[in-house]
């Protein structure tokens, strides 16, 4: 399976497969026409208090946003993510679709990791 992620705010393709919508809230400005959503995995998102706590803080603490993260999927979410990868598994392409700006420093990166553990 081909695993990516792709910014909401960035034109869909033929080629992103199933587009799963991995944000807890759907994207500013982008209607549900325009984003071309096959599921949408809110579940697997940061609980609200570390998404609060990650938007306010700088980029330095990347790496203990990511490892609160990891720690959410690996209990909380567990059984959410376990849902996902299930579903996904029979998909050739799939694009985890997120809203933030930075593509290397935003939680899709983290749960692209433990999606593929699962698969």
């Amino acid at each position: 399976m081909d695993l990516r992620r792709k910014r909401a705010y960035d034109t869909p393709s033929d080629g992103d497969g199933f587009r799963v919508l991995v944000d807890r809230l759907w994207p500013r400005g982008v209607s549900k026409e325009r984003a071309h959503i096959d599921l949408w995995a809110k579940e697997t998102a940061p609980s609200p208090e570390l998404r609060r706590a990650w938007h306010a803080a700088s980029d330095d603490a990347w790496g203990e946003f990511a490892d609160q993260y990891r720690a959410e999927l690996a209990h909380e979410t567990a059984d959410a993510v376990a849902a996902l990868a299930a579903e996904i598994r029979g998909h050739s392409v799939v694009t985890l679709i997120y809203g933030a700006r930075d593509p290397e420093h935003n939680h899709a990166v983290v749960l692209e990791e433990a999606l593929r553990a699962l698969l």
